[in-house]
């Protein structure tokens, strides 16, 4: 008996509920396909499918076995991919998802930078403020803020960051000077968009910790967004501390209450690179990582990264 097979046989059944479109995919007739599922049963000692003349439905068993077999398929699967790609040279399309800040500053010409070098992967990049369902949305790599928790996933650190409140000169003119983390609370804010109505910064500095709940005069889902308001003088953004480097030093922005950490979600986070736990990492995918980390990880690479878009450049 070909265990494999019958595997492939029962999870296609479990989609289908039809012992034909089995047969027809596999190129096989449905009597082969009923006895290889037969002696499957036989050799599991267990009933896995409930047949009748009108349909076919799986067992309480046969519905945890299909659950089962669908990361295990999936997995034998992926290796045998690996394995040809080791063969051979790195090819196909590679499937990036991120954060829009970091996709649109970082990325671009690391990707350009990275088929000169392997022409043969095609980079597909898909950007939005949520992260990405690698396996339903069959995405290669996600770029996070901060390091995965769902089971099946493992990460790799590029870097981590810390967040610093902005605002442009002019508005630090302005304003009278902070002393204390809630004298933020009295001027204009850019909120990043979270779930719910209460928009909360947390400060922390030594053992001192305090939350100022904010009133925001603008608020966005984008970095980018954000990051321009603060530029124009609209008043004091929250931003990735490499996403504002070189507005700093350039002296387009201005960074306030530096002895404070600052954060509207936790003190953790930074850039990492999200991917399925397989037990071999395609080549395609590994080549890209290794690019990228190359060229962003540590402090003096990371903040030399990001390239603020283009004032002209659409999208959001």
């Amino acid at each position: 008996m070909d265990r494999l097979r019958a595997m492939e046989y029962f999870l296609s059944i479990s989609r289908t509920h039809s012992f034909s479109e089995t047969a027809r995919q596999f190129g096989a007739s449905a009597t082969s396909v009923s006895r290889a599922i037969s002696e499957f049963e036989d050799d599991l000692k267990v009933k896995l499918l409930l047949r009748s003349t009108r349909q076919v439905a799986l067992t309480e068993a046969g519905q945890e076995y299909a659950r089962q077999l669908e990361g295990i398929l999936w997995r034998i699967d992926e290796a045998r991919h690996s394995i040809t790609e080791i063969r051979s040279a790195p090819k196909g399309t590679l499937r990036i998802h991120s954060r829009t800040m970091f996709g649109v500053g970082v990325l671009p010409p690391l990707i350009a930078a990275f088929r000169s070098q392997y022409p043969d992967i095609r980079v597909e990049l898909m950007l939005s403020e949520s992260k990405a369902d690698l396996r339903r949305q069959q995405i290669d790599i996600d770029f996070r803020i901060s390091p995965p928790v769902e089971a099946g996933l493992k990460r790799r650190i590029l870097f981590h960051s810390e967040r610093h409140l902005v605002a442009s000169p002019a508005y630090v003119a302005s304003m009278p000077a902070l002393a204390a983390p809630a004298d933020v609370a009295a001027q204009q804010c850019l909120v990043y968009a979270l779930p719910g109505d209460q928009y909360v910064w947390r400060f922390r500095k030594a053992d001192d910790k305090e939350e100022v709940a904010i009133r925001p005069r603008h608020v966005a889902n984008n970095g980018i967004v954000l990051l321009e308001l603060a530029r124009l003088g609209e008043g004091i953004a929250l931003l990735d501390d490499y996403t504002v480097a070189q507005d700093i030093a350039r002296g387009a922005l201005v960074r306030l209450m530096p002895d404070w950490r600052v954060t509207n979600t936790t003190f953790e986070e930074g850039m990492f690179a999200t991917l399925l736990d397989t037990p071999m990492i395609p080549a395609k995918i590994r080549l890209f990582l290794d690019f990228v980390a190359g060229r962003v990880a540590g402090d003096a690479q990371r903040f030399a990264a990001y390239r603020a878009p283009s004032r002209q450049t659409g999208g959001g």
